[in-house]
């Protein structure tokens, strides 16, 4: 798989550009063509294919990085699942476009989890270096506060508060991911921070 990967920029690299868009036919051909380890036919779908899914990407995880990570993980994914491509679900690039919402939704929610454990147990390190005992009281009994206050949270509401905060995406940006009505998102962020703040208070 490390090989096809390296085939597969490698080959990007030396067009600088992509191939004319090829019709649902044609890439269904190619799939098939991949099914069988035709690697030439996999150059010719990625080659095709991959604007319309590192821009997806990238509009889900928001950085360049990311996308070309998850880009990579997609077309690994192709390689080795193209026999299980069905015309009748899905048109191809259809299908590809799924398997990039689930691994770009699925990278965003693991940095999500991640944010959440630093709002939660992170703080605990901070100003650790202050000299004044009462301060470094009140900051443990504050951050302490905070941990008991974001595990009273419900899953949703950890979720929506790392997205709109540590995420850095609008209460719109949030919604749209989440695939809830603004309203909803707004509702959810509002109750979670009304019961951290009378955690601290």
């Amino acid at each position: 798989m490390t090989d096809l990967k390296h085939h597969t920029v490698s080959s990007d690299r030396t067009t600088g550009q992509s191939s004319t868009p090829l019709g649902a036919q044609q890439l269904a051909e190619l799939l098939t063509a991949i099914a069988a380890d035709d690697r030439d036919a996999f150059t010719r779908f990625y080659r095709a294919t991959h604007p319309r899914v590192f821009g997806l990407s990238l509009r889900i995880v928001r950085q360049r990085a990311a996308a070309e990570e998850v880009t990579q993980e997609v077309y690994l994914q192709v390689w080795k699942s193209a026999g299980q491509y069905d015309a009748r679900l899905a048109s191809p690039l259809g299908w590809l476009l799924m398997l990039t919402h689930r691994r770009s939704v699925d990278h965003v929610r693991v940095e999500a989890r991640a944010s959440t454990r630093d709002i939660a147990y992170g703080v605990r390190d901070l100003s650790r270096d202050h000299d004044v005992v009462a301060e470094a009281v009140g900051q443990r009994c504050e951050e302490q506060a905070l941990a008991e206050g974001l595990r009273t949270l419900t899953t949703r509401q950890r979720e929506t508060l790392a997205l709109a905060f540590y995420g850095g995406r609008s209460y719109a940006e949030v919604a749209d991911y989440l695939g809830l009505p603004l309203p909803t998102v707004k509702d959810r962020i509002r109750k979670g921070l009304q019961r951290l703040r009378s955690c601290l208070v």
